[in-house]
């Protein structure tokens, strides 16, 4: 089995989020920056070598792309991982440390075909965002 390049990676985060639910993300992917008030949206993760200002700002392997993954990392999960973890299990209801680890046990092409599945609108098969739980496709809330 072939490693996966950046390009299909995308919304696989190193620190075990799935930007694939960043109303970030969605706003601009879906052409609804305006509409969401957002100034700026993103293409994701890896494309973007984005400085991430939770975990990759302060991690050196990381920034010079040592490891893919933060459960690569010696010390996973560091304290700012935990962090970031404590912010989301909090505000999300979902665990990037708990991402991670399914990752290192399923490969990252299954995690990702899973959480793809998980966010997906029951109504109309669109893309939920974790942070408001709407469609970005019809608009329904979900939770």
């Amino acid at each position: 089995m072939r490693p996966l390049d950046v390009e299909e990676l995308n919304l696989a985060g190193p620190c075990g989020f799935y930007c694939g639910t960043c109303r970030h993300y969605l706003a601009r992917a879906k052409g609804l920056l305006k509409e969401k008030n957002l100034k700026d949206g993103c293409k994701g993760c890896r494309v973007q070598d984005k400085k991430c200002a939770w975990v990759k700002r302060d991690c050196v392997l990381l920034r010079k792309h040592q490891i893919t993954f933060c459960f690569e990392c010696p010390e996973f999960p560091c304290e700012n991982l935990q962090k970031f973890d404590e912010r989301h299990i909090r505000d999300d209801q979902l665990s990037p440390i708990a991402n991670l680890l399914r990752i290192k046990e399923v490969g990252a092409a299954q995690w990702l075909k899973e959480q793809e599945e998980a966010w997906r609108c029951p109504k109309c098969g669109g893309n939920v965002c974790v942070i408001d739980r709407q469609c970005y496709d019809c608009g329904i809330q979900t939770g």
